[in-house]
């Protein structure tokens, strides 16, 4: 066996190896996300409002933003005028 087959052979591993890291990589949705900075919001009057039930949690503090579900359902956002 020649040199040159143990390197070629050596380059496609090495190259169907990089290939399917990279493959693996994008179909996890990429690397560790940075912590949010949590920003106050007391002052907008946003609530989770549950369609089935009707329970409302008001929305003091954002970090990112995952709607909850209840009843089965997920939650909607309501935004409400300030009150006084």
């Amino acid at each position: 066996m020649s040199w040159w087959v143990i390197v070629t052979g050596l380059l496609m591993a090495a190259a169907i190896g990089w290939i399917g890291i990279a493959a693996l990589r994008a179909a996890s949705g990429g690397g560790p996300r940075g912590p949010h900075e949590v920003e106050d919001v007391e002052e907008l009057d946003v609530y989770l409002v549950c369609g089935e039930c009707g329970t409302e949690f008001r929305v003091t503090r954002l970090g990112e933003l995952q709607v909850p579900r209840h009843c089965g359902e997920p939650m909607r956002v309501e935004r409400r005028p300030a009150t006084a």
